[in-house]
């Protein structure tokens, strides 16, 4: 890790573009410690166990049927930057193509600087992830699974947590996001469309309210489910993980709280607690199967209002 160095790497961004990408990813490296990826063979066939185990018991508890994504890696924090500044840079795209900033080479130091931090923040902090690809050209089937290797170590230590328990409560958690999209194809498309009208109307000055408004009940969803599976699923009881997961995620200095803001990770709790409450009502009434009923098509999913009154899409979709 040299901050010397990044720093330099963003005051010689160049290029026509907004932000110069290929110096995101570099600074972010350069200000980031990749972490150390010893894997022992124990942990290999850890991370292969738990991720086939949640799979099987997903499905099981879920009644449905999905495959593990092809691509699954045990990463460093460099290897994620990798991964992800590409979606960074795909998602920022229409944004781009319509500034035009005053001083455009300050403003291109400016946002490399602005992207690479928050990159390097997510790549210290990211624990695992299933990257559905949004947004990208590659084909569905190219989906991706990823650990954090060092972040995963890091972070059971510093819960005073079984490092062997977190790392599978992990992958059940990622293994449910597959289940997901496995469940419904149409759900890439379909995010991808609410997210590029949103992101459409900013660049052009405009807030599409109901692109946002679908988007965030769409990924509130995404999350309550994941939450219902893994606590019906997961072997053992996870009132201490969650618990100290949400301390920690609520702790940190005052930069890390302000980068938790501009991120959206406090906007993504609460889509974890919305959702996983209104999931938790679907199941308590019809079953664990019956929630999957959002995954039908589109119109199945829980409107903003629904997801606070689960009652009136119970009534609505009648799983």
């Amino acid at each position: 890790m040299n901050l010397l160095r990044s720093v330099r790497t963003v005051a010689e961004a160049s290029g026509t573009g907004v932000v110069d990408w290929d110096r995101v990813g570099r600074a972010a490296k350069e200000g980031t410690d990749p972490g150390a990826l010893d894997l022992s063979p124990a942990d290999r066939a850890g991370y292969a166990s738990d991720v086939r185990d949640a799979r099987d018991r997903l499905g099981s508890v879920a009644g449905i049927t999905f495959a593990v994504p092809p691509t699954v890696e045990v990463q460093n924090r460099h290897h994620w930057i990798d991964a992800n500044v590409e979606t960074f840079r795909t998602v920022m795209a229409p944004v781009e193509s319509h500034a035009a900033p005053a001083f455009p080479e300050l403003s291109r130091v400016a946002n490399t600087g602005t992207m690479s931090v928050l990159l390097a923040f997510l790549a210290r902090n990211v624990l695992g992830q299933y990257d559905p690809l949004l947004l990208a050209d590659e084909p569905a089937a190219d989906h991706g699974l990823y650990f954090v290797h060092p972040n995963v170590v890091r972070v059971a230590d510093e819960l005073d947590v079984s490092y062997p328990r977190f790392r599978r409560w992990i992958a059940f958690h990622e293994v449910a996001h597959a289940a997901e999209f496995g469940a419904a194809p149409w759900l890439p498309d379909y995010l991808e469309s609410r997210m590029e009208d949103g992101v459409a109307a900013i660049a052009d000055g405009e807030l599409d309210r109901d692109a946002f408004r679908e988007l965030d009940a769409a990924m509130t969803a995404v999350e309550g489910y994941a939450e219902l599976l893994m606590d019906r699923a997961f072997d053992d009881a996870t009132d201490d993980l969650r618990r100290k997961l949400d301390a920690r995620r609520s702790g940190g200095g005052p930069i890390a709280r302000i980068l938790r803001r501009v991120l959206g990770l406090g906007l993504k709790r609460r889509q974890y607690e919305r959702g996983a409450a209104f999931f938790e009502h679907v199941a308590d009434e019809r079953g664990v199967a019956a929630a999957a009923a959002v995954w039908d098509e589109p119109a199945a999913l829980p409107t903003d209002a629904e997801i606070d009154d689960p009652a009136a899409w119970i009534r609505r979709v009648d799983p």
